[in-house]
C-alpha cells in the first residue's frame, strides 16, 4: 500500500534543488566560515549571500537576521532576552502557543523572572484582539507581546499587523513565532511592527537544524551561546554552512512558486474538506477554517465509531 503523507505542518520532504544547492558546501566548499584565508572566505561568502537573499524576501536589512539551528532555539532566544536582556517582567501570550513558546514561558515564570497573562480566545480559536489591548492596557510593567502568527494545530492566523500597532501604541515588545508562515506567507518586515520572528526550514521543503532569528535592528540584545565572534557576536560556533545555503535557497523556491503553490494547496485542502463533509457523517473542523486560516493547514474531529 502507497502511503500518503498528510503532516507537513510538521516537516517537509528536502525539495531536490534545494539538496543540490547544497551538496557542493558538503564537499568541496566545506571552509570555516571563520577562517581568513580562501577555504574560510568561500564559506563566508555563501553564508553572506544567504542573509542577504532572505533579509531581501522578508524585506529586512541583512543585519537583522541572525541564522540558528531553528525555531525552538530562535523563539527561546527571542523570549528569554526580552525579559533578562530588555526588562519585560510582563509577557502576554495565549494557551495554544508552541511548546517552544509555552515551555519558556512556564520556566521563566517558574523562577520568578516574570509573570505570564494569557489572552482570551475566541470561540473559534482566534485570539481576542480586544483582550489584547486590555491586557497592555493594564499592564503595570514593560511587557513582551508573544503570540504566534499561525497555528501549527488549526492553522488560525493572527493579524500581526492589528497586535504590532496595539504594541506600538503601549511601547510594548512583540515576538512572533512565525515558524509556520515563513516560506507560505509574504512578509514585509520594515513596514510591520514587531521585533522578532522566526523561521525553520525544514517547515518549507529545507534542510532540518537550520532557522532564523530575526532581531528588529533598534532592538539590542545580548548573546544566548558565548565563545566564538560567529553571527556578528550574537550565536557562537561554527555555522551550520551547508544548512544555511539550504535554507536560502528552499525560501527562495518557495517565494518563487507561492501564487501558483498557494493557490492549489487551499484549492485541495477544500476539495478535501467538502469530501469529508460529503463522506463521513458527523465530521467537523477546528478553527477558522473559511476566513482567517492558514491553505496549508486542515484540522478535523472524525465522529467516533
Amino acid at each position: 500500500m502507497k502511503r500518503i503523507y498528510f503532516d507537513n505542518a510538521a516537516t517537509t520532504m528536502l525539495d531536490s534543488d534545494v539538496l543540490e544547492s547544497m551538496m557542493p558546501y558538503l564537499t568541496t566548499y566545506f571552509g570555516n566560515p571563520s577562517s581568513i584565508y580562501s577555504y574560510g572566505r568561500e564559506s563566508r561568502f555563501a553564508i553572506e549571500n544567504a542573509r542577504k537573499s532572505v533579509a531581501k524576501i522578508l524585506n529586512a536589512n541583512p543585519a537583522e537576521i541572525f541564522f540558528t539551528s531553528g525555531g525552538t532555539e530562535s523563539s527561546n532566544t527571542a523570549i528569554t532576552k526580552s525579559v533578562r536582556d530588555l526588562g519585560c517582567k510582563h509577557i502576554i501570550s495565549s494557551k495554544i502557543e508552541h511548546h517552544a513558546t509555552l515551555h519558556t514561558l512556564e520556566n521563566l515564570e517558574k523562577r520568578g523572572e516574570a509573570t505570564v497573562s494569557y489572552v482570551k480566545l475566541l470561540e473559534n480559536g482566534c485570539v481576542d484582539i480586544n483582550d489584547v489591548e486590555n491586557l497592555l492596557a493594564n499592564s503595570k510593567e514593560k511587557t513582551l507581546v508573544t503570540l504566534m502568527h499561525a497555528n501549527n494545530e488549526i492553522g488560525n492566523i493572527l493579524d500581526i499587523h492589528a497586535v504590532g500597532e496595539l504594541c506600538k501604541k503601549h511601547h510594548a515588545i512583540f515576538h512572533s513565532d512565525t515558524v509556520q508562515t515563513v516560506g507560505h506567507f509574504t512578509f514585509d518586515l520594515k513596514n510591520t511592527y514587531v521585533h522578532f520572528i522566526t523561521g525553520a526550514a525544514h517547515k518549507f521543503h529545507g534542510p532540518k537544524g537550520v532557522g532564523i532569528l530575526y532581531i528588529n535592528e533598534n532592538i539590542k540584545i545580548n548573546p544566548l551561546i558565548f565563545g566564538g565572534s560567529q553571527e556578528r557576536n550574537m550565536r557562537a560556533g561554527t555555522e551550520n554552512l551547508y544548512g544555511i545555503v539550504g535554507f536560502a535557497k528552499a525560501l527562495e523556491l518557495a517565494t518563487e512558486n507561492f501564487k501558483k503553490d498557494s493557490a492549489y494547496i487551499k484549492d485541495l485542502k477544500f476539495y478535501m474538506k467538502a469530501k469529508l463533509e460529503s463522506e463521513i457523517e458527523g465530521v467537523s473542523f477546528n478553527g477558522d477554517v473559511l476566513s482567517k486560516s492558514l491553505y496549508t493547514v486542515l484540522s478535523v474531529n472524525f465522529p467516533k465509531t
